[in-house]
């Protein structure tokens, strides 16, 4: 039996097909292009395969209501094209299969706490840095949801005494998002970030808010252990920066395990969303 994923993200799109085990077989990646483009990627893929299922991790905001009349539609992403698209109707108009569909931090979150950095354990954050910021939370096992998707991305930070950087976040300036993600160090700098020392200061500003983000989730959530992930986390020494800036705020105030412990890298690398949806999919056959 064969189980289809696609990890929809807003620069490329990663598609895999896997078995029962949560293996993957064969993967291909493109760039995201129009929805109608995309698609016949995707269906160029999927084609070749008799599916049993197929899930789905998606850039977002994304409609997770199954009693919304735009379930599965993606919403107000910056990405025109796909704005109000029916991304789930669209697929299910070419497999008449079971589909199971979330975000592609959920989808992270979900795999990392079955085979990766979180496994058994019952409550754990995943985040993820790079163009964007997404969190993504399993709490007693099962994916956080409540009216949609939590969007904790975009909880306001306290601006470091010398960042005197503004934000890139078109709706909420000064967000987790808007001060710490990828463009905001082409906004402060000019260059990004692979082009930065690890030395330079700016990373003393994002460790900052990274660190206020997972005190305000620790102290709300209460997880087991939280996984940060993206192309950002690959700077040398900022994981440390992060950790010594989290101690620092939250004080003692609750206890959690050991820092080096507490906050991790992913266990599955840079493969923890496309296997997420393979899991996704393979719950639709449970």
């Amino acid at each position: 039996m064969l189980v289809g994923a696609i990890e929809a993200g807003g620069t490329k799109f990663v598609c895999a097909v896997g078995n029962e085990a949560n293996e993957i077989i064969e993967r291909v990646s493109f760039p995201t292009r129009t929805p109608e483009e995309t698609l016949t990627d995707i269906f160029t893929f999927f084609d070749q395969f008799e599916l049993a299922a197929i899930g789905i991790g998606s850039f977002g905001p994304i409609e997770i209501n199954r009693d919304s009349e735009k379930y599965g539609y993606i919403l107000s992403t910056p990405k025109l094209a796909w704005k109000d698209f029916d991304f789930l109707g669209a697929l299910k108009k070419r497999y008449d299969i079971p589909m199971e569909w979330t975000t592609d931090v959920n989808a992270a979150a979900l795999s990392e706490s079955k085979i990766g950095a979180s496994k058994g354990l019952k409550n754990t954050l995943y985040i993820t840095v790079g163009t964007g910021i997404g969190v993504g939370a399993i709490v007693d096992g099962n994916i956080l949801s409540g009216s949609g998707h939590p969007e904790m991305g975009h909880m306001l930070v306290r601006p470091h005494p010398d960042d005197h950087y503004d934000g890139f976040c078109p709706y909420h300036g000064n967000c987790l998002e808007g001060m710490a993600a990828g463009p905001s160090i082409d906004g402060r700098l000019g260059v990004a970030g692979k082009d930065v020392s690890p030395d330079d200061q700016v990373w003393d500003f994002i460790a900052s808010y990274l660190g206020q983000a997972i005190e305000a989730y620790t102290v709300i959530l209460r997880p087991e252990r939280i996984v940060i992930g993206g192309g950002m986390m690959k700077v040398p020494g900022l994981l440390d920066k992060v950790r010594t800036e989290f101690e620092t705020l939250l004080a003692n105030y609750v206890p959690t395990p050991p820092v080096d412990e507490y906050i991790v890298l992913p266990g599955l690398g840079d493969n923890a969303g496309i296997t997420g949806a393979l899991i996704l999919g393979n719950l639709c056959l449970a």
